[in-house]
This record gives structure tokens, sequence and C-alpha cells, in this order.
């Protein structure tokens, strides 16, 4: 059944990549991709339905949702941790006015659904730091992880109160050729670029730091696997998400074996604090016995893939 989709926050990392695979998916006349900037290229070039639209502003909000007849709205607009830190003030309008505004047009309108992505963010320096359970603790030291608890909180609550179907995934790092965002797991994308163009990188994170990952293509099919999961098998509203651990040292010998003379360095700076308050791996049992979770990808085929696209960009 075709679904008409519009997209928060889709010129990010993950936008970019999701707005034309939904495209594909579900035919370019039902995406509507949306943010606050012009349009990007990127966009430009596929021809995407893009409009202007800053999500503090319900009445804006709701104005798209039944100008272009939305069944799924996918919230995805948000300040990523580093940025939050920076600006918690920024954050907290955007993360937190933005998806309850999110909530209620979804409510008030009826939509069929609301997805909006979690994070690892979400967990904090109590929760077990290995393989962290779907169903734990979650005390987040950041603008961004606290904001993803309310999301998940929240949702939860007006699913229950209002029978509203909400859905979410808690993302690792995710790693693509694309400029990221301004996240604690940027590094993971800047090694491969520096890699290739300087032949060195300096990392901002100890080289022993592992955080859980995945690469985009298994974000991207994560997240239309649980947007098209039956609801009667979802006993959960939020789910682990991974596909590999990753430490800064664990890329060092892959790349080195296609670039020789690679070198890096490690200058830790604020967002290594931020890093050892998530955890170093995670669970995600829940989402493979609830709806079927299975990545494609493992560090040497993410690798190889990363350097081959990056080299075509530069």
């Amino acid at each position: 059944m075709t679904k008409r989709i519009l997209v928060t926050g889709s010129y990010g990392q993950i936008g970019q990549v999701l707005v034309p695979a939904l495209m594909d998916r579900y035919g370019k006349e039902n995406i509507i991709a949306t943010g606050r900037k012009k349009i990007p290229s990127v966009f430009k070039e596929k021809d995407v339905h893009y409009h202007r639209l800053d999500v503090r502003d319900l009445t804006q909000m709701q104005t798209l949702l039944v100008e272009h007849d939305i069944d799924i709205l996918i919230h995805n607009a948000s300040v990523l941790s580093a940025t939050g830190e920076k600006n918690p003030q920024l954050a907290h309008s955007i993360n937190f006015e933005g998806f309850y505004n999110a909530l209620e047009a979804t409510r008030m309108l009826n939509l069929e659904q609301l997805f909006a992505p979690s994070s690892i963010a979400a967990f904090g320096p109590s929760t077990p730091r290995e393989n962290t359970p779907n169903d734990v603790i979650t005390r987040p030291t950041t603008i961004y992880g606290i904001s993803k608890v309310y999301i998940e909180l929240m949702g939860e609550y007006y699913h229950q109160k209002y029978g509203l179907d909400f859905r979410s995934l808690r993302y690792p790092g995710v790693i693509s050729p694309e400029e990221p965002g301004g996240g604690t797991t940027d590094w993971a994308i800047w090694i491969f670029w520096e890699a290739l163009r300087n032949k060195k990188y300096t990392c901002f994170l100890k080289e022993d730091t592992s955080l859980p990952m995945m690469y985009m293509p298994d974000c991207i099919k994560s997240t239309i696997d649980l947007i098209e999961a039956d609801n009667s098998k979802l006993e959960h509203r939020s789910f682990n998400v991974t596909a590999f651990s990753l430490a800064p040292k664990d890329l060092v010998g892959p790349i080195k074996e296609a670039i020789p003379e690679f070198e890096i360095a490690y200058e830790p700076d604020f967002r290594q604090q931020i890093a050892e308050s998530w955890p170093a791996s995670i669970d995600d049992s829940v989402a493979r016995k609830e709806w079927g979770w299975k990545p494609d990808y493992d560090i040497p085929a993410m690798t190889k893939d990363m350097l081959e696209k990056i080299s075509k960009m530069i």
C-alpha cells in the first residue's frame, strides 16, 4: 500500500540518504522533504519535493501535513550531541519543542504513524557500558541525550494514552561518506576523508574509545524495516540497533592496507567525556526478535565501500 511520508530535518547526514531511499520505495510523488534551510543541492539533483519548515512552528507543520495528505511523519530534525553542548538553548528549542509539535500534529491529524529516532546518547554513565540491554536505566549527561529520553518517554506516553503509533530506533554512530552533522561519532567519517586527502588524521577521541556503530545502508534499512513492521508484533516502542562496535584504533589497520602511508594522532577534546558516558556495545536482540533486524555490513565491508565512495567524491 502506498504511503505518503513527510521527513523533517531532511538535509542532515541521514536525511540526505533516507529521502532518496524512500522515493525509490514509495514513489517520488509520495515523499516530502523539509528543513529550515534552502533546498540542498543533492535534493535539487534528485528533483526532491522540498519545503521550508521550522519544526518549532506547529501551525506550519500541520499545514504541510494536511496539504500533502501525509500518512507517516518521520521526525529527524535535531541538534546533535557535540553541537548541542555548544548551544544547549538551541538544542532545547529544536529537540524538545520540535518533537512535541510532531506528537501533537500526529495526534490531532490522526496520522498513521510517527517515527522519531532516539540514540545511544539516551544512555548515561550509570548505564552498563558493555552489551547494554534494550530496557535499562537512562540518565544521560548531555542535552542531546536528555532530549532523546524525552522523545522515547513522550512517544510511549502518547501511544498508551492516545493509541498513537510511535516508533523509534536508538541509532548508534552512523558512518557514511556524507558530511556529518556535529556528533561525537563524526571521527569515524572524517578519518576516511582525511586519510584519502592528506594521508593523516588527528582524532578527537582516544584510540581505544569503542562505540556502537553502523554503516549508512544498514541505518536506512533498519529505519524502513521498523516503519513497515507489523504493529501487532511490536511489544516495544524504542529499539536498540547496531552492527558493530568500533574504536579509532580499529580502523587504522584496514585503512593502512589501502593507504600504507596513513598516520593518525590523538588529541581528545570535550567529546571524549561524552563518548565515555555512552555504551561501548549494545544488545539489539529485542529488535531482532520483534521485527527481524539484521545488519548487512561488518567493518571490512564498510571500510572498503567508504574508501571507494569517498575516492570518487574527492
